[in-house]
């Protein structure tokens, strides 16, 4: 396996580099709540298109993700990072110009949705498990993810100064020159995974990994797990400026609610990594989830207002992608690195079918009720029922790999 030492960089620069494309790949998606109120008004359409166009982006970005793993783990992560870029600067130079609802689900859905799989962050956190040594992988799994938060943190203020500033097209206009940066950083990830058989361990088909992970109870709850904290990341991120907006208060508030989640999401992806290397994972994510959803009950049972709003932007920041790390972790744990970005491909899709789904119903059952009570209700269920799901997993290797940590 192709490690650190054959890269003659350090390990902080890999780790720095890494969390740059983080940064300039989650942040303009994480804005596009913003994008919602002034492209529908200017084009007189309902909430639900683009509700929906969002909803289709994190479908297709889920549906991507798997393969985008297999091209990565065949042909190198740097290619696979340079072509998403360049699709992800595409979609966001032809979103600015689109004035008809089909062309917005292409760009905004279709088409970006692609562009975001294959620039990922998901994709680094994969190859940081083939050049970095063991011991800095969880730590490096939670500075992956916080940069992730950190682009949403640093784009939605940019993002909403721009739209005010120049008009929603110039500002997509403009994120989508941003993102042609990471080209420019991808080469330093070249090279792609090898067997385990340096450890020991036979060398394994993607079928066959395929049939192993399908087949193993743990990894299925894992799946069925990550479904959750999609429904409940894109959900917020989407809707939450229109909720506040509702209220009547000032859509500046909304910015920085996002902004907050960003910034108190650093924090917890980071001690998540930390924690990563101490704890049981599974229990780890049990305690994220059932918190999730007392901190979402607590925040719809009180008097909305800007105190409220920060409150809660600030606790669910602290959850908010803290999930990654231990659920990487558990991949890496159970099936090793060769298939990695594969099998973690798989259940980032679950992830966005729950985004899918949270993106969509939240504009659904707006329009019908004309409000989010039944969104946010249904939220505060699936954050239990994910916490029940992780707490049996078995955080083990499988039988393939258990002779290599047994020795």
């Amino acid at each position: 396996m192709q490690n650190a030492s054959k890269t003659r960089l350090p390990y902080g620069l890999i780790i720095l580099l890494g969390c740059s494309i983080a940064v300039l790949g989650f942040g303009p998606r994480a804005t596009m709540g913003f994008f919602l109120t002034p492209v529908t008004v200017e084009n007189s359409w309902s909430r639900e298109i683009f509700s929906l166009a969002i909803a289709l982006q994190n479908l297709v970005w889920g549906v991507a993700a798997p393969f985008v793993g297999m091209i990565a783990d065949r042909f190198g992560t740097a290619r696979v990072l340079i072509a998403g870029a360049l699709a992800y600067s595409a979609s966001l130079l032809w979103m600015s110009t689109v004035t008809d609802p089909s062309s917005f689900l292409l760009s905004a859905g279709v088409m970006m949705g692609i562009g975001i799989a294959g620039s990922g962050f998901f994709l680094v956190l994969a190859a940081f498990t083939r050049l970095l040594p063991p011991q800095f992988r969880s730590v490096a799994f939670g500075l992956g993810t916080a940069a992730g938060s950190l682009g949403q943190f640093l784009f939605a203020p940019l993002s909403q100064g721009l739209i005010a500033a120049y008009g929603w097209r110039e500002a997509l206009m403009i994120m989508g020159v941003i993102v042609l940066l990471v080209p420019l950083i991808a080469p330093v990830f070249r090279g792609k995974p090898s067997s385990d058989a340096e450890a020991g361990a036979s060398e394994q088909s993607l079928g066959d990994a395929l049939r192993e992970a399908f087949g193993h109870n743990s990894y299925v709850l894992l799946v069925f797990g990550f479904f959750v904290c999609g429904w409940h990341v894109a959900f917020i991120t989407t809707h939450l400026p229109p909720f506040i907006a509702d209220y009547g208060i000032d859509a500046k508030w909304g910015g920085w609610a996002i902004a907050l989640i960003g910034l108190f999401n650093m924090i917890g992806a980071f001690v998540s990594g930390i924690l990563g290397a101490k704890l049981p994972l599974r229990y780890m994510l049990s305690f994220i989830y059932l918190t999730r959803s007392v901190v979402i009950a607590i925040f719809i049972m009180v008097p909305i207002s800007v105190v409220s709003i920060l409150a809660f932007s600030a606790a669910m920041g602290l959850l908010w992608l803290s999930t990654v790390p231990p659920t990487q972790g558990l991949v890496l744990k159970m099936f090793g690195a060769r298939y990695v970005a594969t099998l973690f491909g798989f259940v980032f899709l679950s992830h966005q079918i729950g985004s899918f789904l949270g993106v969509w119903l939240g504009g659904v059952l707006y329009d019908r009720y004309g409000s989010y009570d039944v969104i946010w209700w249904i939220s505060i269920a699936l954050g239990i029922f994910a916490a029940l799901v992780h707490w049996p997993i078995r955080e083990e290797a499988v039988k393939r790999l258990q002779p290599l940590e047994a020795s």
